[in-house]
C-alpha cells in the first residue's frame, strides 16, 4: 500500500456509501444508506457518493441517484463478480486513498460486517459497528439526545462547530446506547444496521442527474487469497421482517401455551398479510429461530402495523419497533412499558383477545 496520511482532516471531504449488489441487483440497505448519507452530506455541505463494485453492474448505478446520490463510482472487473474480502477491500481502499472521503458508510449485512473491519485496519481508522443512529450537525444530535436519553443536555458545553460523525449504537447487550466519534483519523467509518434508516421516496429526476463514473480498477488474481468456486444458496426460507408491512410479534406472555400462542400469531399475521416476529425472550427460549427477533439485538422494523402480543416492552425491544406507523399492544399488565409507545392498547389475555381480533379482521376483509 502506498503511503496514506489520514490525520490531516482538512484533506478529506465527502460522504461515501458502499452499495452492495448481489447477482447484479442492489440490496435494500443501499437505498437506506444513500438516504441517510444524503442527510449527512447536506449537513456537511459536501457531495454524496455511492461506491458500487461488481462485474457488469454499471447499468444499475443510476438508480442510486433517485434516493439522493450525487454520483456513483463503479468499479468493474471479472474478479469482482463474486464478493471476496481481499478484492473488494483492495479496490475500495485504493479509491479512498486517492480521493479521501471524510465519511464511509457500510450496511451491517453479512458482507458489510466482513468488509468494513478489513478496510478500517488497512486505512488505520476507527470503525463503529452496528449503528442505529448517525448525526454530524451537533444541534440535531442534541435534539436526538433530548428525546432518547436521560442526560441533562442543556447543562453540557457543546462544540457546535464539530464535524465528527456521531455514531450511536447499542452497548452492554443493548442495556444502554453509546455514541462513538473518531476525532483523529479519516474517514470516519460506520456499519449501519439494516432496516434502521428510513428510505427516501424515489425521485426519477434526481436519478437522471446522477453522475456515474467508471473507475479504473487495479486488481490481479495474485491480490486475492481466496477464490469463489461455487455459490450455494440456503434452502431454508428466512422471514423478511424489515420489508413487511405488517408484523405480529409475540413475547414471554405466550409461555403458558407456546404452541398455541405462536399459532395464533401466525393466523393473525396470515389474515393481515404480514409476518411473525418475536422478542429476545422468545428467541432465547428456543421458541422461534433468530431470524424472527425484533429489537436492538435483532431486526429493527418500521412496518405500517406492528402488533405486540404478550410483550412487556423492554427498552431493547422498543428500540427495534417504536418507529412503526401504528402499534397495537396486547398485554395483561396495565403497567407494561409497551403501552408507552402503543397507539392502541388492550389490557387483557392475548389468548382471549387474539381469536376475537382474527374473526373481526376476517369479517372486515369479507365485506
Amino acid at each position: 500500500m502506498s503511503e496514506f496520511v489520514n490525520t490531516n482532516l482538512s484533506d478529506f471531504k465527502g460522504v461515501w456509501v458502499f452499495c452492495e449488489q448481489r447477482e447484479g441487483k442492489l440490496m435494500p440497505t443501499d437505498y437506506e444508506l444513500i438516504s441517510e448519507g444524503r442527510k449527512l452530506a447536506d449537513e456537511l455541505g459536501v457531495t454524496l457518493t455511492g461506491v458500487l463494485c461488481g462485474d457488469g453492474v454499471e447499468g444499475i448505478a443510476g438508480e442510486l441517484g433517485g434516493y439522493g446520490a450525487d454520483e456513483v463510482l463503479v468499479c468493474e472487473s471479472p474478479l469482482l463478480k463474486d464478493y471476496t474480502t481481499d478484492a473488494y477491500a483492495k479496490v475500495i481502499c485504493d479509491l479512498i486513498e486517492e480521493r479521501k472521503p471524510e465519511v464511509f458508510l457500510v450496511g451491517a449485512t453479512n458482507i458489510g460486517r466482513d468488509l468494513a473491519p478489513r478496510m478500517a485496519a488497512r486505512l488505520h481508522t476507527g470503525l463503529c459497528a452496528d449503528c442505529t443512529h448517525l448525526d454530524i450537525d451537533v444541534k440535531n444530535y442534541v435534539e436526538f439526545l433530548r428525546g432518547n436519553s436521560t442526560l441533562d443536555v442543556d447543562a453540557a458545553n457543546w462544540d457546535y462547530e464539530n464535524r465528527d460523525l456521531k455514531m450511536t449504537r447499542p452497548a452492554f447487550g443493548g442495556h444502554l446506547m453509546a455514541t462513538i466519534i473518531c476525532p483523529r483519523f479519516r474517514p470516519c467509518m460506520a456499519t449501519v444496521r439494516p432496516g434502521v434508516m428510513k428510505k427516501l421516496p424515489f425521485d426519477a429526476e434526481k436519478a437522471g442527474k446522477c453522475r456515474v463514473e467508471k473507475v479504473q480498477v487495479s486488481l490481479a488474481a495474485g491480490d486475492m487469497k481466496t477464490r469463489v468456486l461455487e455459490v450455494v444458496k440456503e434452502t431454508r426460507k428466512l422471514v423478511d421482517l424489515t420489508g413487511a408491512d405488517v408484523v405480529v410479534s409475540v413475547g414471554r406472555g405466550i409461555s403458558k401455551d407456546v404452541e398455541k400462542g405462536i399459532a395464533l400469531a401466525e393466523e393473525l399475521a396470515e389474515v393481515l398479510g404480514g409476518v411473525v416476529g418475536g422478542s429476545r425472550a422468545v428467541i432465547d427460549s428456543g421458541w422461534m429461530t433468530a431470524d424472527h427477533q425484533v429489537g436492538q439485538t435483532g431486526k429493527t422494523v418500521h412496518p405500517r402495523i406492528y402488533i405486540a402480543l404478550g410483550i412487556s416492552g423492554a427498552i431493547q425491544h422498543k428500540a427495534g419497533m417504536q418507529e412503526s406507523e401504528n402499534i397495537i399492544a396486547v398485554n395483561k399488565n396495565a403497567d407494561a412499558p409497551i403501552f408507552e409507545v402503543a397507539d392502541y392498547g388492550i389490557c387483557d389475555d392475548l389468548f382471549k383477545v387474539v381469536p376475537e381480533m382474527i374473526e373481526a379482521f376476517k369479517e372486515m376483509k369479507a365485506k
